[in-house]
């Protein structure tokens, strides 16, 4: 499941400055802690944004991120030993204003002990009709190295390509609408790999054998995967300062998953200090060709998989917000700033996800009780505006 937004999405930011079009960004400090709990992982960590307007035409921010994971998940108990490991990421990003567009440059690197991403991206906005109407289009290139712990000679080579075309208008004094689309490309550099760079080589997949109990051997995935997302975002604001927030979202990809998912946002003014959101999220999606809890016999297919996030499944998400305006003069050196605490609960069932991890002398290979899973994610952050 991707529990926490990782890697930068180009065009998901213009909701909300759409009706500032080619304004650029608050010089502000974002001061983050975000902690994820749930199916015996753990991940937390700090992360820091700081951006800065140079002259009247320029933005520049840089961001540090730190990721720290212990994991004892379905599938570590299943077939390995409990692991910790860190994942630090640093970004740097800049935006250029010129009359009515805004030129968006990124970068970010991230590090872990068997996993190395760089991301280059490229943004382009353009505001028409008094500025009721943008058009962006985006596209990132990612270069990954894929290594294993266990094997220091492991390494696989992942190139990305994601593309990005947005459109938003205002359709009313109240009212705003957007479109986007995505198409992304994931591919192997070497394609003469007998093990693919997409699939996580401490995973395996589970096969029935001659005694009626099951064994396993590694995954086997595609070299390749595209995928194509269209989104819908509507967002109204009610005469009391609230506003209602909608989305609409449809993926599919080459790998047979299908997935659908909505969300619904309202956010509530109570007097001058605070602002308070509920969220509620629904998701669902089918599952990969290629995927299945239990396999006939070994090296049943050409690609096999049993990656839960792969499987068929639903989820829901209930979210709750409150930020709090600190008063002027309170904190020195700075215009505002605020105090924002977020919290997510997710539950989410797999209809074809089986928990192994039961003894074999309760239930047969293939009769295992469907896996299911609580998290909760927290963001506690801080901002200051200078």
């Amino acid at each position: 499941m991707v529990v926490i937004n990782r890697l930068l999405v180009l065009g998901l930011m213009f909701m909300a400055s759409v009706a500032h079009a080619a304004v650029l960004p608050d010089e502000r400090i974002d001061i983050l802690y975000h902690g994820y709990d749930g199916g015996g992982a753990q991940i937390d960590g700090p992360s820091i944004l700081v951006r800065k307007s140079i002259g009247s035409s320029v933005s520049v921010a840089a961001n540090y991120y730190v990721d720290m994971v212990t994991s004892a998940s379905i599938d570590v108990e299943a077939t390995a030993s409990p692991y910790s490991e860190e994942r630090k990421e640093q970004g740097l990003s800049a935006q250029y204003m010129v009359d009515r567009s805004t030129i968006s440059v990124g970068y970010v690197s991230s590090k872990e002990n068997d996993y190395d991403a760089t991301t280059y991206s490229l943004g382009i906005d353009q505001s028409f009709f008094g500025d009721l109407t943008t058009l962006g289009f985006g596209v990132s290139f990612g270069e990954d190295i894929v290594g294993q712990n266990t094997d220091p000679t492991y390494k696989r080579d992942l190139q990305r390509r994601k593309y990005s075309i947005n459109a938003s208008q205002i359709i009313t004094k109240n009212l705003l609408a957007s479109l986007s689309f995505d198409s992304a490309s994931d591919q192997c550099l070497n394609l003469a790999d007998t093990e693919s760079c997409l699939n996580n080589p401490y995973r395996s997949v589970r096969f029935l054998t001659g005694t009626g109990g099951y064994a396993y051997q590694g995954e086997i995935y595609p070299h390749t995967r595209n995928s194509d997302a269209v989104g819908l975002r509507l967002m109204y604001f009610l005469p009391y300062r609230a506003s209602l927030r909608a989305e609409l979202r449809q993926f599919s990809d080459s790998w047979g998953i299908e997935s659908e998912n909505a969300e619904l946002r309202y956010l509530h003014p109570y007097g001058e200090r605070f602002l308070f959101e509920v969220k509620y999220r629904i998701y669902d999606q089918t599952g990969a060709d290629f995927y299945a809890d239990l396999f006939p016999f070994r090296d049943a297919q050409n690609f096999m998989a049993r990656d839960k996030e792969l499987s068929p499944f639903s989820s829901t998400v209930l979210g709750l917000g409150v930020t709090y305006k600190v008063p002027a003069g309170t904190i020195p050196w700075f215009e505002k700033s605020t105090v924002n605490l977020y919290w997510d609960h997710f539950n989410i069932d797999y209809d074809d996800f089986r928990d192994a991890r039961v003894s074999p002398t309760e239930f047969a290979a293939g009769s295992e009780p469907l896996y299911s899973l609580d998290a909760d994610v927290i963001r506690f952050y801080l901002s200051f505006w200078f």
